[in-house]
């Protein structure tokens, strides 16, 4: 049985202590405001969030992983 890997983003608000999963960084913004996020999405988008890195803005630690889940 192969694993497989899906990526994902976890968004935590600092101020709010809410932590949030996405899919995608738009899946982000149909639920959370640039300005809850502390940063615009076109930014987000250009700014190379990789595997494993964290992104801090003033509001929110941005980090990209995989979730790791067992084939069927």
């Amino acid at each position: 049985m192969g694993k497989t890997e899906t990526k994902v983003i976890h968004v935590h608000l600092i101020f709010e202590k809410k932590d949030f999963y996405f899919g995608s960084i738009s899946a982000i913004f149909k639920i959370l405001d640039e300005e809850r996020v502390g940063i615009k999405k076109s930014t987000l988008l250009h700014a190379g969030l990789s595997d494993g890195a964290s992104l801090p803005t003033r509001k929110a630690i941005i980090k990209q992983s995989h979730l790791i889940r067992s084939g069927s």
